[in-house]
């Protein structure tokens, strides 16, 4: 079978297993559908509120946490359903298929809007007390001043609270074309294009040796504000996500080769994950176990948390987020075995 990759020294994973190019989209991988799902609960459970589960959650653990663990899945997902298109009709008819993908997803995205704004209006009406939703999501600007908001939402300029999840989704999906297409001159230009793209919406990183203002790329959320509260980018900056959603997407591609395992990795990304674990929101606290003598080394370990800045922050996806989400993808990965067995 020819592989997704066009450079022949990359091999397709699902080749590996001697399925055909048009079943391999319909195989089921019990690890990636395992991972999602666990994802998607933790992220439920994260946005639940008054439930004592939120103290397990990974954010609470690390830097990174389930958001990172969707999106490089998504990624993978994504090499699946959209890589045999571009390798078996070519560039045009997958892009065509990406095409189709944004247009469903803009139009999930702006009907999920309205029917959570209809609900959250409706339910004081039936009876329902509740916390104000509706000033939590940030509805109230599109309510006041619907003219101008509602052409900032279907531009994607009015992005709400908690909205940001499908947009990020819609651009980086956009981008699957000129992936492909720089991966025919060689997977690595396009692997390199991913993170000058990243570096792109990372720029804040220069503020740490000295220079001030750096204007990373990033996209408004909120433009249709009065002057002053017209500044706030999209939560997820779809320019700092791409690269963990493409290095999934270049793993089940066959861009990059699987990582060995031996013990040498596996220590480094023990040594990852526990470091990253002294600098999370938890630390020993968790375990209701605070000696006096630890109070001075966790404010040491916070202030220094406070310092990293963009290196561990989440809008962007900082460079911390990427190197713990690599390190627990590996064991994760080590430990499940071959197709999870």
């Amino acid at each position: 079978m020819a592989t997704l990759s066009p450079a022949s020294q990359y091999q397709d994973p699902v080749a590996k297993t001697g399925l055909t190019a048009a079943s391999a989209a319909s195989t089921r991988d019990p690890r990636l559908d395992f991972f999602r799902g666990i994802a998607m609960f933790i992220i439920l459970l994260a946005h639940t509120p008054g439930n004592l589960w939120t103290r397990w959650i990974p954010a609470r653990w690390g830097f990174s946490d389930a958001t990172e663990m969707f999106v490089f899945c998504s990624g993978m997902a994504s090499a699946i359903a959209f890589g045999k298109v571009f390798q078996n009709r070519g560039l045009a008819l997958g892009s065509a298929r990406i095409c189709f993908r944004v247009w469903q997803v803009y139009w999930a995205h702006i009907g999920l809007f309205f029917a959570t704004l209809t609900v959250l209006l409706l339910l004081p009406h039936l009876g329902f007390e509740l916390r104000d939703y509706v000033r939590q999501l940030n509805l109230p600007p599109f309510i006041n001043n619907v003219e101008g908001n509602l052409i900032g939402l279907l531009t994607l300029t009015y992005v709400p609270n908690y909205f940001d999840i499908l947009p990020m989704y819609l651009v980086i999906l956009a981008m699957i074309p000129l992936m492909m297409a720089l991966s025919r001159i060689h997977p690595f230009v396009a692997l390199g294009a991913c993170v000058v793209i990243w570096a792109g919406g990372n720029m804040e990183l220069l503020e740490l040796v000295g220079r001030e203002d750096v204007t990373p790329l990033q996209l408004p959320a909120q433009l249709w504000f009065e002057e002053g509260r017209n500044t706030r980018p999209w939560f997820f900056n779809p320019f700092g996500w791409q690269l963990c959603f493409f290095t999934g997407f270049a793993l089940m591609i066959g861009w990059l080769p699987q990582p060995p395992v031996n013990k040498l990795l596996v220590g480094l990304a023990l040594v990852v994950v526990i470091a990253s674990f002294l600098f999370s929101s938890v630390g020993l606290r968790q375990f209701d176990w605070q000696p006096e003598w630890w109070d001075d080394i966790r404010k040491w370990l916070r202030g220094v948390r406070r310092d990293m800045g963009p290196l561990a922050i989440k809008t962007d996806f900082g460079l911390f987020r990427f190197i713990h989400m690599l390190a627990l993808a590996y064991l994760a990965w080590s430990l499940v075995g071959e197709r999870g067995k």
